[in-house]
């Protein structure tokens, strides 16, 4: 009974929770697979193509470890979806998010060697070996930068913001139960006229009684 009790701040059950984060995962999926699916058939059709025969052992080297890496980062994206038709209706939804996510992680980061193999080997047959060996290189610290990085930078931004925003107040006195107003408001927070009023002419009324 306790997988059926919410759990989180959305008010879902971990159940819920789980199917949740299997759709999010999907969504990501999709995108990544547009540009394996790109990528993978540019590097098929660059076999069939007459300027195929003037590559190099270098360049044909850097062909085919580009293409396998294409391939296995195709197959750890669709993973997933495998893993959810084997296990379906198995009671396995949470474990399932949790080994999908893992694939699609260790999937992004073969993609990055993918796609600077892919730009050395253009760049190279095009210009020349310096100027592939910088292009792949470039191509491989924007995608680390962007897919690496830039999450870390942005968890920890958001981890100091909740830090900041669970501090105390400038002004207030530390060590005490109750909530209290800033020391310069403190004595200018005083009842209206009106209740001073009346609440004097209660204590009189109480005295001459």
């Amino acid at each position: 009974m306790a997988e059926h009790r919410p759990c989180t701040a959305r008010n879902e059950t971990p159940l819920q929770r789980a199917d949740r984060n299997f759709v999010e995962l999907l969504q990501e999926l999709r995108v990544t697979q547009t540009g394996v699916q790109i990528l993978f058939a540019f590097l098929l059709s660059l076999a069939f193509t007459s300027r195929f025969e003037d590559l190099d052992t270098v360049q044909r080297v850097t062909y085919v470890i580009t293409l396998l890496l294409a391939v296995v980062a195709a197959a750890l994206f669709t993973a997933p979806a495998a893993l959810h038709r084997s296990l379906f209706q198995q009671g396995a939804k949470p474990r399932i998010v949790q080994v999908s996510s893992r694939l699609a992680t260790t999937g992004l980061s073969v993609l990055v060697f993918a796609f600077s193999g892919s730009v050395l080997l253009v760049v190279d047959v095009t210009t020349g070996r310096a100027g592939g060996i910088a292009a792949g290189a470039a191509t491989f610290l924007v995608c680390v930068g962007l897919w690496g990085l830039l999450p870390r930078l942005v968890r920890r931004a958001g981890l100091r913001q909740e830090a900041d925003g669970t501090g105390r107040t400038a002004g207030e006195e530390p060590g005490q139960g109750d909530v209290k107003a800033p020391a310069p408001l403190r004595h200018t927070v005083r009842q209206p006229s009106g209740l001073r009023g009346a609440a004097a002419h209660r204590e009189a009324s109480a005295r001459h009684r």
